[in-house]
């Protein structure tokens, strides 16, 4: 089992891993959007920006980017933002389309709108 923790990203404030990597597989735990560029009044979509470009940093610490995802579990503040968010999410992803789930709150962390979580395969 391997611990992972991206140099481009502050360590997280709980007593977790961003990434942990066991069996072929990295599972990345729920990322917020920045609180450090982004507050919890920002638009979704910058929200969605934000978690999408830390969850890049910690996929390539860990030698993975978004075509090594196998499943992704989003959790929106609302369910009114989905369709805003399928449409980031494609753009992110492009062709590849790993297994989904999108799950609305009532609400997240810190007030913010969206919360990602990942697990992709070492390639």
């Amino acid at each position: 089992m391997e611990f992972i923790q991206s140099s481009e990203l502050p360590a997280p404030a709980g007593h977790y891993s961003q990434a942990v990597a066991a069996g072929g597989l990295v599972f990345l735990s729920g990322m917020l959007p920045a609180r450090d560029s982004v507050a919890p009044d920002s638009p979704f979509e910058a929200q969605c920006e934000s978690v999408f470009a830390q969850c890049e940093q910690v996929l390539r610490a860990a030698g993975c980017g978004f075509g090594d995802v196998v499943q992704c579990t989003a959790y929106l503040a609302g369910v009114e933002r989905w369709p805003a968010f399928n449409g980031i999410y494609a753009r992110v992803f492009g062709e590849h389309k790993p297994a989904r789930a999108v799950v609305p709150v009532p609400a997240l962390h810190h007030d913010f709108l969206v919360e990602i979580q990942l697990v992709a395969q070492k390639p």
